[in-house]
Protein backbone atom coordinates (compact mmCIF):
# COMPACT_ATOMS: atom_id res chain seq x y z
CA UNK A 1 0.00 0.00 0.00
CA UNK A 2 1.34 3.14 -0.85
CA UNK A 3 1.85 5.69 1.87
CA UNK A 4 -0.46 8.27 2.83
CA UNK A 5 1.36 11.56 1.95
CA UNK A 6 -1.20 13.85 3.76
CA UNK A 7 1.48 16.20 5.06
CA UNK A 8 3.11 16.58 1.39
CA UNK A 9 1.09 15.94 -1.03
CA UNK A 10 2.80 17.62 -3.39
CA UNK A 11 6.07 15.39 -3.24
CA UNK A 12 8.01 19.22 -2.63
CA UNK A 13 10.75 17.18 -0.43
CA UNK A 14 11.75 14.73 -3.18
CA UNK A 15 12.18 18.23 -5.13
CA UNK A 16 15.04 19.78 -2.65
CA UNK A 17 18.92 19.23 -2.80
CA UNK A 18 20.55 16.80 -0.59
CA UNK A 19 22.35 20.10 0.56
CA UNK A 20 18.33 21.73 1.09
CA UNK A 21 17.29 18.80 2.87
CA UNK A 22 20.41 19.06 5.24
CA UNK A 23 20.47 22.57 6.39
CA UNK A 24 16.63 22.49 7.01
CA UNK A 25 16.96 19.36 9.01
CA UNK A 26 20.12 21.40 11.19
CA UNK A 27 18.12 24.40 11.02
CA UNK A 28 14.70 22.59 12.73
CA UNK A 29 16.73 21.06 15.33
CA UNK A 30 18.39 24.26 16.52
CA UNK A 31 15.37 25.98 16.49
CA UNK A 32 13.81 23.26 18.58
CA UNK A 33 16.43 22.90 21.07
CA UNK A 34 17.95 26.80 21.12
CA UNK A 35 14.53 28.36 20.28
CA UNK A 36 11.81 26.93 21.66
CA UNK A 37 12.25 26.26 25.28
CA UNK A 38 12.18 29.85 25.96
CA UNK A 39 10.21 31.44 22.88
CA UNK A 40 7.09 31.94 25.75
CA UNK A 41 9.28 33.50 28.20
CA UNK A 42 10.62 36.00 25.99
CA UNK A 43 7.91 37.29 24.52
CA UNK A 44 6.54 37.49 27.26
CA UNK A 45 9.38 39.46 28.83
CA UNK A 46 9.48 41.66 25.41
CA UNK A 47 12.91 40.25 25.18
CA UNK A 48 15.77 39.52 22.51
CA UNK A 49 18.62 37.83 23.53
CA UNK A 50 21.54 39.28 21.06
CA UNK A 51 24.17 36.06 22.15
CA UNK A 52 21.85 33.92 19.72
CA UNK A 53 23.59 35.99 16.65
CA UNK A 54 26.58 34.47 16.51
CA UNK A 55 25.18 31.06 17.04
CA UNK A 56 23.10 32.14 14.09
CA UNK A 57 26.42 32.83 12.32
CA UNK A 58 27.87 29.54 13.49
CA UNK A 59 25.01 27.93 11.71
CA UNK A 60 25.63 29.85 8.70
CA UNK A 61 22.28 30.98 8.09
CA UNK A 62 23.40 35.40 8.09
CA UNK A 63 23.66 36.32 4.42
CA UNK A 64 23.46 32.35 3.10
CA UNK A 65 23.38 33.16 -0.47
CA UNK A 66 26.43 35.04 -0.19
CA UNK A 67 29.41 33.28 -1.59
CA UNK A 68 32.35 34.92 0.06
CA UNK A 69 33.48 36.67 3.12
CA UNK A 70 32.00 33.43 5.28
CA UNK A 71 28.65 33.58 3.47
CA UNK A 72 27.67 29.91 3.37
CA UNK A 73 26.65 30.43 -0.68
CA UNK A 74 23.32 28.27 -0.62
CA UNK A 75 20.56 28.43 -2.93
CA UNK A 76 17.64 31.00 -3.08
CA UNK A 77 15.91 27.68 -2.04
CA UNK A 78 17.79 26.86 0.97
CA UNK A 79 17.63 30.27 2.20
CA UNK A 80 13.22 30.34 2.09
CA UNK A 81 13.73 26.79 3.81
CA UNK A 82 15.75 28.43 6.83
CA UNK A 83 12.82 31.35 6.84
CA UNK A 84 9.79 28.54 7.12
CA UNK A 85 11.58 26.69 10.29
CA UNK A 86 12.50 29.82 12.41
CA UNK A 87 8.91 31.88 11.75
CA UNK A 88 7.41 28.25 13.10
CA UNK A 89 9.13 29.34 16.28
CA UNK A 90 8.06 32.83 16.16
CA UNK A 91 8.32 35.91 13.56
CA UNK A 92 10.95 37.55 15.28
CA UNK A 93 13.33 35.26 14.89
CA UNK A 94 12.82 34.80 11.25
CA UNK A 95 12.72 38.71 10.91
CA UNK A 96 16.09 38.92 12.98
CA UNK A 97 17.91 36.65 9.79
CA UNK A 98 15.82 38.58 7.47
CA UNK A 99 17.13 42.09 8.26
CA UNK A 100 20.21 40.85 8.82
CA UNK A 101 20.71 38.87 5.59
CA UNK A 102 18.43 40.49 2.78
CA UNK A 103 18.74 43.72 4.10
CA UNK A 104 21.97 44.51 5.23
CA UNK A 105 23.97 41.95 4.30
CA UNK A 106 22.60 42.22 0.71
CA UNK A 107 23.02 45.24 -0.02
CA UNK A 108 26.73 45.85 1.02
CA UNK A 109 27.44 42.48 -0.69
CA UNK A 110 25.52 44.15 -3.93
CA UNK A 111 26.10 47.95 -4.08
CA UNK A 112 29.35 48.15 -1.67
CA UNK A 113 32.92 48.57 -2.86
CA UNK A 114 35.32 45.88 -2.16
CA UNK A 115 36.80 47.67 0.90
CA UNK A 116 33.43 48.11 2.21
CA UNK A 117 32.71 44.44 1.55
CA UNK A 118 36.32 43.80 3.18
CA UNK A 119 35.38 45.70 6.90
CA UNK A 120 31.81 44.88 7.50
CA UNK A 121 30.50 41.74 5.57
CA UNK A 122 32.88 38.98 7.74
CA UNK A 123 31.41 40.55 11.02
CA UNK A 124 27.79 40.67 9.93
CA UNK A 125 27.97 37.25 8.25
CA UNK A 126 29.31 35.58 11.49
CA UNK A 127 26.86 37.42 13.81
CA UNK A 128 29.69 39.58 15.72
CA UNK A 129 27.55 42.42 14.50
CA UNK A 130 24.22 43.08 14.20
CA UNK A 131 22.94 45.61 11.53
CA UNK A 132 19.43 47.08 10.83
CA UNK A 133 17.77 48.60 7.60
CA UNK A 134 16.93 52.50 7.87
CA UNK A 135 13.95 53.20 5.16
CA UNK A 136 10.31 53.41 6.91
CA UNK A 137 9.73 56.49 8.59
CA UNK A 138 6.28 57.64 10.69
CA UNK A 139 5.22 59.65 7.54
CA UNK A 140 6.65 57.50 4.77
CA UNK A 141 5.49 54.30 5.20
CA UNK A 142 4.20 52.60 1.93
CA UNK A 143 5.42 55.97 -0.02
CA UNK A 144 9.62 55.97 1.05
CA UNK A 145 9.64 58.34 -1.83
CA UNK A 146 8.05 61.01 0.49
CA UNK A 147 10.98 60.18 2.94
CA UNK A 148 12.00 63.85 5.12
CA UNK A 149 15.55 62.32 5.46
CA UNK A 150 17.88 63.91 3.66
CA UNK A 151 21.79 63.87 2.94
CA UNK A 152 24.06 67.03 2.35
CA UNK A 153 27.39 67.11 0.11
CA UNK A 154 30.04 68.34 2.15
CA UNK A 155 34.07 68.58 1.53
CA UNK A 156 34.21 65.90 4.51
CA UNK A 157 31.71 63.46 3.13
CA UNK A 158 28.23 63.98 3.77
CA UNK A 159 25.49 65.19 6.63
CA UNK A 160 22.94 63.09 7.42
CA UNK A 161 19.28 64.80 8.68
CA UNK A 162 16.07 62.90 9.91
CA UNK A 163 14.44 59.95 11.85
CA UNK A 164 13.79 56.56 11.02
CA UNK A 165 10.75 54.80 12.54
CA UNK A 166 9.75 50.75 13.09
CA UNK A 167 13.44 49.59 12.76
CA UNK A 168 13.96 46.02 13.52
CA UNK A 169 17.42 45.76 15.61
CA UNK A 170 17.57 49.72 15.49
CA UNK A 171 18.24 49.22 19.57
CA UNK A 172 20.90 46.78 19.18
CA UNK A 173 22.26 47.46 16.26
CA UNK A 174 25.99 48.15 15.55
CA UNK A 175 25.78 48.69 11.74
CA UNK A 176 23.17 50.93 9.88
CA UNK A 177 21.88 51.13 6.60
CA UNK A 178 20.53 54.34 6.01
CA UNK A 179 18.07 55.37 2.90
CA UNK A 180 18.27 59.39 2.47
CA UNK A 181 17.20 61.82 -0.07
CA UNK A 182 19.61 64.41 -1.51
CA UNK A 183 18.85 67.64 0.25
CA UNK A 184 17.33 70.76 -1.69
CA UNK A 185 17.15 69.40 -5.30
CA UNK A 186 14.11 69.32 -7.52
CA UNK A 187 15.10 65.40 -8.68
CA UNK A 188 15.33 63.46 -5.17
CA UNK A 189 18.21 60.96 -5.91
CA UNK A 190 18.35 58.04 -3.02
CA UNK A 191 21.58 57.13 -1.33
CA UNK A 192 22.75 54.05 1.03
CA UNK A 193 25.16 54.65 3.60
CA UNK A 194 26.62 53.01 6.19
CA UNK A 195 26.15 54.04 9.47
CA UNK A 196 28.18 52.94 12.52
CA UNK A 197 26.59 53.00 16.00
CA UNK A 198 28.20 55.98 18.42
CA UNK A 199 28.97 58.76 15.70
CA UNK A 200 27.94 62.23 17.00
CA UNK A 201 24.38 62.88 16.46
CA UNK A 202 23.09 59.20 15.68
CA UNK A 203 20.53 57.99 18.58
CA UNK A 204 18.23 55.43 19.01
CA UNK A 205 15.18 54.76 21.18
CA UNK A 206 13.01 51.31 21.65
CA UNK A 207 9.29 51.18 20.92
CA UNK A 208 7.87 49.35 24.14
CA UNK A 209 4.25 49.14 23.86
CA UNK A 210 4.37 47.05 20.97
CA UNK A 211 1.36 43.91 21.10
CA UNK A 212 2.86 42.52 18.08
CA UNK A 213 6.26 40.81 17.57
CA UNK A 214 7.50 41.44 21.11
CA UNK A 215 10.59 39.48 21.09
CA UNK A 216 11.86 41.62 18.05
CA UNK A 217 13.58 44.69 18.76
CA UNK A 218 12.04 47.63 17.16
CA UNK A 219 12.75 51.26 17.42
CA UNK A 220 13.51 54.95 15.86
CA UNK A 221 16.77 56.37 14.93
CA UNK A 222 17.35 59.79 15.17
CA UNK A 223 20.04 61.49 12.61
CA UNK A 224 21.20 65.11 13.89
CA UNK A 225 23.80 66.77 11.86
CA UNK A 226 25.15 62.96 11.35
CA UNK A 227 28.62 63.21 9.34
CA UNK A 228 29.65 60.74 7.62
CA UNK A 229 33.18 60.03 5.65
CA UNK A 230 32.70 59.80 2.16
CA UNK A 231 33.85 55.86 2.04
CA UNK A 232 30.22 55.08 4.19
CA UNK A 233 28.31 55.90 0.86
CA UNK A 234 27.39 52.63 -1.00
CA UNK A 235 28.76 53.95 -4.06
CA UNK A 236 27.13 51.01 -6.42
CA UNK A 237 23.53 52.07 -5.37
CA UNK A 238 21.68 52.13 -8.81
CA UNK A 239 18.27 54.73 -6.89
CA UNK A 240 15.07 53.50 -6.43
CA UNK A 241 15.95 50.04 -8.11
CA UNK A 242 18.53 49.15 -5.56
CA UNK A 243 16.26 49.93 -2.74
CA UNK A 244 13.19 47.38 -3.73
CA UNK A 245 15.89 44.69 -4.67
CA UNK A 246 16.20 44.39 -0.97
CA UNK A 247 12.84 44.61 -0.08
CA UNK A 248 11.96 41.76 -2.55
CA UNK A 249 14.86 39.89 -0.94
CA UNK A 250 13.51 39.81 2.03
CA UNK A 251 9.41 39.89 0.58
CA UNK A 252 11.23 36.52 -0.54
CA UNK A 253 12.04 35.22 2.91
CA UNK A 254 8.92 36.39 3.85
CA UNK A 255 6.61 34.54 1.65
CA UNK A 256 8.13 31.20 3.23
CA UNK A 257 8.29 32.08 6.44
CA UNK A 258 4.68 32.70 7.66
CA UNK A 259 3.95 29.33 5.80
CA UNK A 260 6.12 28.36 8.53
CA UNK A 261 3.95 29.87 11.24
CA UNK A 262 0.71 28.65 9.85
CA UNK A 263 2.54 25.23 9.38
CA UNK A 264 3.08 25.73 13.06
CA UNK A 265 -0.51 26.31 14.02
CA UNK A 266 -2.06 23.63 11.56
CA UNK A 267 -0.09 20.99 13.47
CA UNK A 268 -0.86 22.72 16.83
CA UNK A 269 -4.64 22.37 16.21
CA UNK A 270 -4.83 19.15 14.51
CA UNK A 271 -3.07 17.38 17.68
CA UNK A 272 -5.83 19.74 19.78
CA UNK A 273 -8.41 18.62 18.08
CA UNK A 274 -7.73 14.78 17.63
CA UNK A 275 -7.27 14.69 21.84
CA UNK A 276 -10.26 16.85 22.50
CA UNK A 277 -13.14 14.97 23.40
CA UNK A 278 -16.17 16.63 23.26
CA UNK A 279 -19.87 14.39 23.26
CA UNK A 280 -17.84 11.30 24.24
CA UNK A 281 -15.43 11.78 20.53
CA UNK A 282 -13.22 13.34 19.35
CA UNK A 283 -13.60 17.03 17.99
CA UNK A 284 -11.39 15.66 14.79
CA UNK A 285 -14.72 13.40 13.96
CA UNK A 286 -16.49 16.69 13.31
CA UNK A 287 -17.43 17.31 9.90
CA UNK A 288 -16.58 21.05 10.29
CA UNK A 289 -13.02 20.30 12.00
CA UNK A 290 -11.91 18.37 9.33
CA UNK A 291 -13.24 20.69 6.63
CA UNK A 292 -11.39 23.64 8.08
CA UNK A 293 -7.89 20.97 8.40
CA UNK A 294 -8.57 20.13 4.89
CA UNK A 295 -8.33 23.95 4.37
CA UNK A 296 -5.05 24.22 5.95
CA UNK A 297 -3.72 21.71 4.01
CA UNK A 298 -4.24 23.12 0.80
CA UNK A 299 -3.57 26.48 1.42
CA UNK A 300 -0.29 25.67 3.27
CA UNK A 301 1.02 22.97 -0.07
CA UNK A 302 -0.10 25.56 -2.82
CA UNK A 303 1.50 27.91 -0.91
CA UNK A 304 4.69 25.83 -0.74
CA UNK A 305 4.71 24.65 -4.09
CA UNK A 306 4.53 28.37 -5.37
CA UNK A 307 7.65 28.87 -3.39
CA UNK A 308 9.50 26.29 -4.34
CA UNK A 309 8.72 27.23 -8.26
CA UNK A 310 9.38 30.70 -7.96
CA UNK A 311 12.67 29.89 -5.79
CA UNK A 312 13.66 27.61 -8.45
CA UNK A 313 13.31 30.46 -11.03
CA UNK A 314 15.01 32.91 -9.01
CA UNK A 315 18.07 30.47 -8.84
CA UNK A 316 18.08 30.27 -12.52
CA UNK A 317 17.99 33.90 -12.72
CA UNK A 318 14.73 34.44 -14.06
CA UNK A 319 12.29 37.83 -13.11
CA UNK A 320 10.06 36.87 -10.13
CA UNK A 321 9.37 40.69 -9.15
CA UNK A 322 5.53 39.53 -9.89
CA UNK A 323 5.74 36.12 -8.17
CA UNK A 324 7.20 37.93 -4.83
CA UNK A 325 4.19 40.13 -5.29
CA UNK A 326 1.27 37.06 -5.58
CA UNK A 327 3.47 35.78 -3.06
CA UNK A 328 4.06 38.18 0.01
CA UNK A 329 0.16 39.12 -0.34
CA UNK A 330 -1.13 35.52 -0.82
CA UNK A 331 0.48 33.75 1.60
CA UNK A 332 0.41 36.18 4.75
CA UNK A 333 -3.20 36.59 3.75
CA UNK A 334 -4.23 32.96 3.72
CA UNK A 335 -1.39 32.37 7.13
CA UNK A 336 -3.58 34.52 8.68
CA UNK A 337 -6.73 32.90 8.05
CA UNK A 338 -5.14 29.51 9.10
CA UNK A 339 -4.09 30.62 12.05
CA UNK A 340 -7.60 32.01 12.62
CA UNK A 341 -9.30 28.90 12.34
CA UNK A 342 -6.81 27.24 14.32
CA UNK A 343 -7.74 29.85 17.46
CA UNK A 344 -10.97 28.83 16.40
CA UNK A 345 -11.30 25.27 16.70
CA UNK A 346 -8.97 25.04 19.92
CA UNK A 347 -11.78 27.50 21.88
CA UNK A 348 -10.54 29.39 24.43
CA UNK A 349 -7.55 27.52 25.34
CA UNK A 350 -6.11 29.24 21.84
CA UNK A 351 -5.92 32.65 23.58
CA UNK A 352 -3.32 30.58 25.62
CA UNK A 353 -0.05 31.83 25.41
CA UNK A 354 1.11 28.15 26.08
CA UNK A 355 -0.68 26.95 22.95
CA UNK A 356 1.48 29.74 20.55
CA UNK A 357 -0.97 30.02 18.21
CA UNK A 358 -2.50 33.76 19.14
CA UNK A 359 1.30 34.82 19.42
CA UNK A 360 1.67 33.83 16.19
CA UNK A 361 -1.78 35.41 15.17
CA UNK A 362 -0.74 38.87 16.35
CA UNK A 363 2.96 38.60 14.84
CA UNK A 364 1.23 38.03 11.34
CA UNK A 365 -0.73 41.11 11.75
CA UNK A 366 2.88 42.90 11.43
CA UNK A 367 4.29 40.70 8.96
CA UNK A 368 1.45 41.42 6.86
CA UNK A 369 2.08 45.24 6.83
CA UNK A 370 5.96 45.44 6.67
CA UNK A 371 7.71 45.11 3.31
CA UNK A 372 4.42 46.17 1.56
CA UNK A 373 0.78 45.96 2.62
CA UNK A 374 -1.45 43.39 0.69
CA UNK A 375 -2.90 46.70 -0.87
CA UNK A 376 0.23 47.55 -2.27
CA UNK A 377 1.35 44.63 -3.79
CA UNK A 378 -2.14 43.91 -5.31
CA UNK A 379 -1.36 48.03 -6.38
CA UNK A 380 1.96 46.32 -7.55
CA UNK A 381 0.45 43.61 -9.90
CA UNK A 382 -2.16 46.00 -11.19
CA UNK A 383 0.55 48.17 -12.74
CA UNK A 384 2.74 45.48 -13.97
CA UNK A 385 -0.35 44.23 -15.95
CA UNK A 386 -2.03 47.25 -17.55
CA UNK A 387 1.41 49.63 -17.90
CA UNK A 388 -0.72 51.83 -15.69
CA UNK A 389 0.37 53.37 -11.89
CA UNK A 390 -2.50 53.74 -9.50
CA UNK A 391 0.43 55.57 -7.12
Amino acid sequence: MKQNNWFDPFHIQSQLSEEEIIIQKNVREFCEKELRPSVIEMNRKNQFNTDLYPKFGSLGVLGQTVKSHGGSGTSNLAYGLVAYEFEKIDSSYRSSISVQSSLVINPIYEFGSKDQKDKYLPDLISGKKIGCFGLTESEAGSDPASMKTTFKITKDGYILNGAKNWITNAPIADVFIIWALEENKDHKSIEGFILEKNLNGLKTSAIENKTSLRISPTGQIILNDVLVPKESRLKNTNGWKSVFSCLNKARFGISFGVLGAATECWMISKDYVENRIMFKKSLASNQLIQKKLSGMQIEINLGLASCLLSAKALDSGKNVINAISILKKNNCQKSLEIIRDARDMMGANGLLDEYHVMRHLVNLETVKTYEGTEDIHSLILGKNQTGISSF
